[in-house]
């Protein structure tokens, strides 16, 4: 495989015994300048097979070591013995090669006790080498074990390493806000700062003046996060799942925004637009995942509440919206969002019905909406069912939307298996005549 890679991208051609590759009186590999082969080549390459490369001439000995990054993954790794066998592979890398530097870290496992301790020695060993982004996902984990961070290698002198610290992803990796907030501050280069699923932090304050250069904020899952304030002048993406205990101060560069209500209970829609009230009127782009479903796989019940006299957000261009319900709850509410965004070119909405098979509700003829909108071009639909609902916000969207470009049905919900989906040919044979000529139907 790593033979056959290099192929590609430098033309080299395997030798018979005996038999030197020659173009003119030398070989083309030799040719190549270090940064080409450690840069471009050897990255394409998963660190075993780059490590398989120092066999193929005396040129590429010793270069697969100077890699810039290490992606050390191991989730597909299911059984004990092949873990601890990973385990003692990446220790014998670390061990045996030199790496002056590293770009990336990255550590995706599914760690056991047995392993916590062999994780800190190679978070060591990262630190020690002006690290720039670091990856430590431990989400598919089901041996029921927790990693916490080691917050000492944080107040160690010697490891000045994270100082030059890009970007860091936390994932199924408990630590306190303290931690994070010392990262906060003495990594003063941190664009990037993704916490999810951390058990242990419980309030957070993500504040700084114009040194913080922290571009991108996700705290999402954090089920103990009872507090978080933002005050980060450069802030420009937010996603959380919880806006309960959010205060958003000084974040004139917010404008794209994510929330996801799975972590907040009875907290309605108006409450939340009230939290973002200092952003709004800058919003470019706006995710909202919303519940309204009785089933316990959803971890609890909420009705949405009705969703009317919202601010208006007149930069946004990108909706996209997540409704997690039974299916046969009205749709045409949520058009209350297009209607508070006059300059939306775009709208995503994804439906995810709990119920099998999804019944239509037989209820009274909905009022008709007349909100002429000249901006939306594009609106997708996953989860198309064909029920009323669905048809009522299609219409809706039909009716009002004088620019409307194009149109795209998936009846992929991405829960349901594919023999609930209603057929592609039913879609398009009801759908292809409500749909004027000059709008492009795509159905997935």
């Amino acid at each position: 495989m790593a033979v056959e890679r290099l192929q590609i991208h430098t033309n080299f051609q395997p030798k018979k015994c005996g038999e030197t590759s020659i173009v003119g009186d030398e070989d083309r590999i030799s040719q190549l300048p270090d940064d080409i082969l450690v840069n471009n080549i050897l990255p394409l390459l998963s660190l075993k097979e780059a490590g398989r490369t120092s066999v193929l001439s005396s040129r590429w000995t010793n270069l697969w070591a100077h890699i810039p990054r290490l992606n050390f993954d191991a989730k597909s790794a299911l059984h004990v013995i092949e873990r601890h066998k990973y385990v003692e592979w990446m220790d014998s890398v670390i061990r045996s090669r030199e790496f002056l530097s590293l770009k990336e870290f990255n550590i995706c496992y599914r760690i056991d006790k047995s392993s916590r301790k062999s994780v800190t020695r190679w978070l060591e060993f990262a630190f020690a080498r002006q690290l720039e982004r670091l990856t430590l996902d431990f989400q598919e984990n089901t041996t029921g074990t927790t990693y916490c961070f080691p917050e000492a290698l944080l107040n160690r002198s010697t490891l000045v390493g994270f100082k030059s610290l890009k970007a860091i992803v936390f994932k199924s990796v408990s630590l306190s806000g303290g931690a994070i907030e010392f990262l906060l501050r003495n990594c003063q280069l941190l664009e990037q700062l993704v916490v999810q699923e951390s058990e242990t932090t419980t309030k957070l304050q993500v504040c700084g003046g114009s040194s913080l250069k922290l571009e991108h904020l996700e705290m999402v899952h954090c089920q103990g996060l009872k507090s978080l304030k933002v005050s980060a002048p450069r802030l420009t993406t937010l996603k959380v799942s919880r806006v309960k205990g959010l205060l958003l101060e000084k974040v004139p560069m917010l404008v794209n925004v994510s929330v996801n209500f799975c972590d907040d209970n009875s907290v309605s829609i108006k409450h939340a637009f009230s939290v973002l009230a200092c952003c709004i009127p800058q919003l470019q782009t706006l995710c909202l995942t919303l519940y309204n479903c009785g089933y316990g796989w959803i971890g609890h019940v909420k009705e949405i509440d009705e969703i009317c006299e919202l601010p208006v957000m007149p930069k946004l261009n990108k909706l996209v919206i997540e409704y997690i319900a039974n299916g046969d709850e009205s749709l045409v509410r949520l058009s209350a969002l297009i209607r508070a965004s006059p300059n939306l070119e775009e709208f995503l909405f994804h439906f995810k019905w709990c119920r099998i098979p999804r019944k239509d509700r037989k209820t009274k003829a909905a009022t008709t909406i007349r909100s002429p909108h000249n901006h939306l071009k594009v609106f997708k639909f996953r989860g198309y069912y064909g029920c009323t609902n669905d048809v009522e916000l299609l219409s809706y969207v039909l009716e009002n939307c004088a620019v409307l470009e194009k149109i795209i049905i998936d009846p992929n919900d991405g829960i349901h298996p594919k023999e609930e989906y209603i057929p592609r040919k039913v879609i398009k044979q009801k759908l292809e005549p409500q749909v004027p000529q000059r709008i492009e139907l795509v159905i997935l």
